[in-house]
């Protein structure tokens, strides 16, 4: 018997905006662990039905190689726009006077008129307890029952998944010089940019998790409005009250968690409520310990029940 492909295309219907016409080209990772490799490219061809006279909006959770794959072989159509729910349909590529580069319009892929917001939660907490990798953790625990949640990196460290997903072959030398690499600076435009990004998130996906810098900042602000909830990761006991404060009192965020970030192996569930607090670990990157189940499960109350 022969196994579905590990790529699946599907196309809209036909759709407007204004006056640029368009259809949707979906991406679905059709894998258990939703990987695929770049050989995968080999046999996928896209979906019949494509009018070339419109535009398409590539959308979807893929690697940027299979992106790029597709608007090169989209480039009969009159424009190519991928899809950032963070900001919209972004024209990349075009044969037409309908639409620019760059230009950036709306894409509702919900159906719904007004979407409820989703949870989002704030993953804070000391330097070097573990905050990036245990939001990676999180997120890969929870994306092959719940493929719509999202993963916002607010910081500029430099430090993505791709650093996270690195082999076993990859040095912390090695992911320390990447970091440094890609590293930003913070700008007044920088967490507003990122707050509006949640918000654009959270009309459109079942949980928003938001990795955010070690530092209490008043310039942090815009990201407790545009949060609900927070998680609490921290190697130093005392400096947990001012995420307390900072999230909980002046945010008015809800907690759910309080972890003691250890560098031994161990799991240890000191209470439930208010929140749960646990002391657990090591959260370093290459040997991460896996996410314990009691704050899977914790994570779990903010997402719609699957049935």
């Amino acid at each position: 018997m022969q196994s579905p492909p590990p790529i699946r295309l599907t196309l809209s219907q036909p759709c407007s905006w204004q006056t640029l016409s368009y259809q949707v080209l979906d991406i679905e990772l059709a894998t258990k662990d939703r990987l695929v490799a770049p050989d995968d490219l080999g046999n996928l061809e896209l979906p019949p039905g494509i009018d070339t006279r419109g535009g398409v909006v590539i959308s979807g959770r893929a690697p940027i190689w299979l992106y790029a794959y597709l608007v090169h072989e989209l480039h009969p159509t009159a424009w190519v726009a991928c899809y950032d729910p963070r900001l919209g349909a972004v024209v990349v590529a075009t044969h037409s006077r309908q639409a620019q580069i760059g230009q950036v319009f709306p894409v509702d892929l919900s159906g719904n008129p007004r979407p409820r917001l989703c949870s989002a939660v704030m993953v804070v907490g000391p330097p070097d307890s573990g905050k990036s990798v245990l939001s990676h953790g999180l997120f890969t625990a929870l994306l092959p029952t719940y493929p719509n949640i999202y993963l916002q990196r607010a910081h500029w460290d430099g430090e993505g998944n791709w650093i996270l997903e690195l082999d076993e072959m990859a040095t912390d030398a090695d992911r320390e010089a990447y970091k440094l690499a890609n590293k930003g600076g913070l700008t007044d435009r920088f967490f507003p940019h990122h707050a509006q990004a949640i918000l654009n998130l959270r009309r459109q996906k079942s949980l928003v998790l938001v990795d955010v810098g070690g530092k209490v900042q008043t310039e942090k602000v815009p990201l407790l409005e545009a949060c609900t909830h927070y998680i609490v990761i921290s190697s130093k006991p005392e400096e947990i009250p001012s995420w307390h404060e900072f999230c909980g009192d002046r945010g008015n965020l809800k907690c759910l968690a309080v972890i003691h970030s250890s560098l031994e192996a161990c799991e240890t569930v000191h209470r439930r409520e208010p929140w749960l607090e646990i002391t657990c670990g090591p959260w370093v990157q290459g040997n991460p310990c896996a996410v314990p189940s009691v704050l899977l499960e914790q994570v779990k109350t903010l997402l719609p029940q699957t049935t």
